[in-house]
């Protein structure tokens, strides 16, 4: 199986997808080295897009987001993998639970990173777009079990990680953000 299939069964097929990824047994730094941070660099590219269709936007604001949103998702990554360890220490207690916690951010992150590639490609912000970012709420759902989440654990478990995942994103670029110069 390639990291490709994967990503496509996860999205299209939450609970399947993570029978795949627990199959494949892909390395997480493959995935990441192979598919994240390639997205990461079209994402930064997706960027300049908007410069065809909006005169106003310069080469420079391009510059400047593309770098803010390849470093929103690349910080994110660490970020909610520490978070979420420091929560639920029980999911970094072991090599195999650790490499299952880092591929659920990571697959979850890859499919919120495709959003927002879109998002750049089209001339305005396209509402149902932005509603496909609650997708990633079934995708925790189904990761719980990728992730052997005890049954009591799990309400809470999906909301810290729907709340991280779709939220820290959010802060950071608002943060990074800051720095752009209009």
């Amino acid at each position: 199986m390639s990291i490709w299939h994967n990503i496509f069964c996860v999205i299209t097929a939450p609970r399947y997808g993570w029978e795949v990824i627990n199959d494949s047994n892909i390395p997480t730094g493959k995935v990441f080295h192979g598919a994240y941070l390639p997205m990461l660099f079209v994402l930064a590219l997706s960027c300049f897009v908007p410069m065809i269709y909006d005169r106003t936007i310069t080469f420079a604001t391009s510059l400047m987001t593309g770098i803010v949103m390849f470093w929103t998702y690349y910080l994110s990554y660490y970020i909610i993998i520490y978070l979420i360890g420091s929560f639920y220490p029980e999911m970094v207690k072991t090599e195999g639970a650790t490499a299952r916690m880092n591929d659920f951010v990571l697959y979850n992150l890859i499919f919120l990173v495709l959003l927002t590639i879109l998002r750049n490609l089209l001339p305005s912000d396209f509402t149902p777009v932005l509603f496909l970012m609650i997708y990633v709420i079934w995708m925790v759902i189904r990761g719980t079990d990728h992730l052997f989440v005890k049954k009591h654990k799990v309400t809470r478990f999906v909301i810290l990680s729907s709340v991280l995942l779709l939220g820290l994103p959010v802060l950071i670029k608002a943060i990074l953000g800051l720095f752009i110069i209009q």
